[in-house]
């Protein structure tokens, strides 16, 4: 099992959200936390909250090379070799591919995968050479598991991160370094209160009860958190945080037939939901 305590523990996203709740469950297990994001407030009220759990905290983009690489530099300084990354900051946006904007896809691609490149590129040698070990968590997405509607971007962004972590799964064990893949579905956070949605307005009634709908399915971001630290402390690979991810990805694999079919009928609903609903102005 790995152990929380006394590891020297970087969460990205921290100031929110999954990342937020992630830190504050840590810092109960006695994790030693360097906390990263872009939100300078949000990030320097939760270290205030988490007071001496919180070793190094620094705002970054995680999406910028050179903000990802000067909190590297700080934190090999001040407070050594990680033992744990996490990998969590992460950004949202739902459109049939042709209505994406480049501006979209990029983005999505820079924040969601290019961003834990950047932090296992200036991280990971550290933990490498150090020769003790530790623990690498990628959070992607049902969506990085499954073909859903309106998620070409997105799914571009977290299938992307879940092949880099399978390599790494395989590739770390000779440095005793392990590897967790998170895959959460509905996770009720700031995130799903300000997606992006180009096809439709969200305020639109059918719009409005089908997002209810996901959000009354969604775990909460504790719930998420549990399920991250739980999935560390046990090695697991695979982490989810709702069953039904789970048996949805056993059947994807088990029954391909019945799963195109599903996908198929999903993306007739989302197509009728469009065309109902309004184009946003």
């Amino acid at each position: 099992m790995t152990s929380l305590s006394g590891a020297t523990t970087l969460i990205t996203g921290a100031a929110s959200g999954i990342g937020r709740a992630t830190a504050e469950l840590a810092a109960t297990r006695g994790a030693r936390l360097v906390l990263t994001d872009r939100d300078p407030v949000g990030l320097a009220t939760l270290a205030a909250e988490l007071g001496d759990a919180v070793v190094w905290h620094q705002v970054a983009d995680v999406s910028n090379h050179d903000d990802v690489a000067a909190l590297e530099r700080a934190v090999s300084e001040k407070v050594g070799p990680l033992d744990i990354m996490m990998n969590i900051a992460g950004i949202s946006a739902w459109a049939p591919a042709h209505q994406l904007t480049v501006d979209q896809w990029r983005r999505l691609v820079d924040v969601n995968l290019m961003g834990p490149i950047h932090v296992i590129e200036r991280f990971l040698p550290a933990m490498v050479a150090t020769g003790r070990g530790g623990h690498i968590v990628n959070v992607s997405s049902a969506a990085g598991l499954f073909g859903l509607p309106w998620h070409a971007g997105y799914s571009a962004s977290k299938f992307g991160l879940r092949g880099l972590s399978e390599v790494l799964r395989y590739e770390l064990p000779q440095h005793r370094i392990r590897v967790s893949l998170v895959c959460p579905g509905a996770v009720s956070t700031p995130l799903a209160h300000t997606l992006e949605l180009n096809t439709v307005d969200r305020h639109d009634p059918g719009v409005e009860k089908a997002l209810g709908i996901f959000l009354r399915r969604a775990a909460s971001p504790e719930q998420a958190a549990a399920a991250i630290v739980r999935g560390v402390e046990r090695n697991r690979y695979y982490v989810y945080t709702s069953p039904d991810v789970r048996y949805a990805f056993f059947l994807q694999r088990k029954f391909e037939y019945p799963y195109s079919v599903a996908m198929r009928v999903a993306n007739r609903y989302f197509t009728k939901l469009a065309r109902q609903a309004p184009n946003r102005p």
